[in-house]
């Protein structure tokens, strides 16, 4: 982490996990453990019909709520679909966009840039979500197709908007299988995305990026990749789901 020049960000995402009724009670045991005086920045994305009961339950304090998808258009006949107002209007902060589960099911790297673009109109900050399969990884492409990806997902986001974008790296290999990428692996790759930015917007902009790190981060291996320089925060699914963990990851967080 670099607190000097850039906000340390601690995410959920809970993906499709608790009810609106469990969403309360965790909200209220979250509250309870907050720590005092200054911390970092902690966002929790919901699911979307939990986004009115957290937001309800944080709003007197400094945790962000946010949303796990947006779709690209205003609106329309998209049966199913939330647009980017919508989230706004609920209360929510920010949006993920990309991740690996929503392009598992068919989401393209264009897909992800009219989202991140329609996010960025709306006020909301967008998370988006890159990273590579362990078949890519093994074939040494890591680097190659992760740049791809944020070329083609930042396509058109303008300088005075890419500050308020957040990245977040998740290694498709390391989710939800208790497999985590060394602290060393994370850091290479998040420099890595570093470095394209810096090429895209310079180095003033490359600076205040926030990239998070976001494959089975947890209370136990917090501390060492928060440790590292390019890595300015987690983006967090299972240990999310429990308080306690996720307060303790904030903890790690703020001792950096």
């Amino acid at each position: 982490m670099n607190r000097k020049y850039r906000k340390t960000v601690i995410a959920g995402n809970w993906k499709m996990n608790k009810t609106p009724s469990e969403t309360k009670e965790f909200m209220t045991e979250f509250k309870s453990i907050m720590p005092k005086g200054r911390w970092c920045d902690v966002a929790l994305c919901v699911p979307a019909v939990c986004i009115p009961a957290a937001v309800r339950a944080m709003r007197e304090t400094r945790i962000g709520i946010g949303a796990e998808n947006c779709n690209a258009n205003a609106s329309g006949a998209y049966t199913g679909e939330i647009a980017a107002n919508m989230l706004v209007d609920a209360g929510c902060k920010y949006v993920i966009l990309g991740h690996s589960e929503r392009r598992a099911m068919g989401e393209t790297n264009e897909d992800v840039n009219a989202k991140v673009l329609t996010a960025l109109e709306n006020g909301l900050v967008p998370i988006m979500c890159v990273g590579e399969s362990l078949e890519q990884r093994e074939q040494g492409i890591t680097e190659e197709w992760i740049t791809m990806q944020i070329k083609l997902g930042l396509a058109g986001v303008p300088e005075d908007k890419i500050r308020k974008v957040i990245i977040a790296y998740e290694p498709i290999w390391a989710i939800g299988t208790g497999l985590t990428a060394t602290p060393d692996q994370a850091e290479e790759v998040c420099e890595s995305i570093r470095t394209v930015i810096r090429k895209l917007y310079g180095a003033k902009i490359a600076r205040a990026i926030s990239i998070l790190y976001g494959g089975s981060m947890n209370e136990k291996n917090a501390y060492d990749l928060l440790a590292q320089p390019d890595i300015d925060g987690g983006l967090i699914g299972g240990a999310s789901l429990d308080a306690g963990k996720f307060m303790d990851i904030v903890n790690a967080a703020n001792q950096g």
